[in-house]
């Protein structure tokens, strides 16, 4: 299967994803890496693991329109099968989410729906989570819609809140469960076990 991957900041969800296709782990391949930030590390991943990898951004191409029609050219040239989101920080595009319907996911780092929509991102989502006084964060792995973090949940995941717990120490633990959750999830759905419906 091969899986296009769009990421804004560091990518470490990337190389997890990347370091299980090239260990066996995953049977599939990441055919093609998209930031909107030129200064993404996951640019830099992607190149090094010797993956297709572009800077696509409305400022680029002029307007939403024009990047989206990149986007789609981008994802066919490269017969991404699946498109993900790991740590990508734009809506996408109508017609992206319409030519690959039910097949793209985002990766969010807390409990859905609780911890969604716009501006729960990064930081914010965990220092949220602690405001709230919870005793357990987790991670979501769902399908896009229009709407941010309000598509189909595919598959969930538990991290305790510890006492004492700072943002930064619960985003740590977050973190390190995601990269295993994020293969274990993508397995599922190139085994058929989460529909593409």
């Amino acid at each position: 299967m091969n899986i296009a991957v769009f990421a804004s900041h560091n990518g470490t969800d990337l190389q997890a994803i990347i370091d299980a296709c090239a260990s066996g782990r995953l049977n599939a391949a990441v055919c093609a890496v998209i930031s909107n930030n030129g200064g993404s590390m996951a640019l830099q991943r992607a190149e090094k693991a010797g993956i297709a990898n572009y800077l696509a951004n409305a400022k680029q191409f002029g307007d939403e329109d024009a990047l989206i029609d990149k986007l789609l050219e981008i994802l066919d040239g490269h017969h991404a099968d699946i498109v993900f989101l790991a740590g990508y920080l734009k809506k996408m595009g109508r017609k992206v989410l319409q030519k690959y319907h039910n097949r793209v996911f985002n990766i969010h780092p807390a409990l859905l729906p609780k911890y969604g929509g716009e501006g729960m991102y990064g930081i914010r989502v965990h220092q949220a989570v602690i405001d709230a006084g919870d005793k357990q964060s987790g991670i979501t792995i769902h399908r896009v819609n229009d709407v941010y973090d309000e598509g189909e949940i595919v598959a969930q995941t538990t991290v305790p809140v510890l006492e004492g717990d700072t943002a930064e120490s619960l985003a740590a633990r977050v973190l390190a469960r995601e990269h295993i959750f994020i293969v274990e999830t993508l397995d599922k759905i190139i085994s058929g076990e989460i529909a593409l419906g």
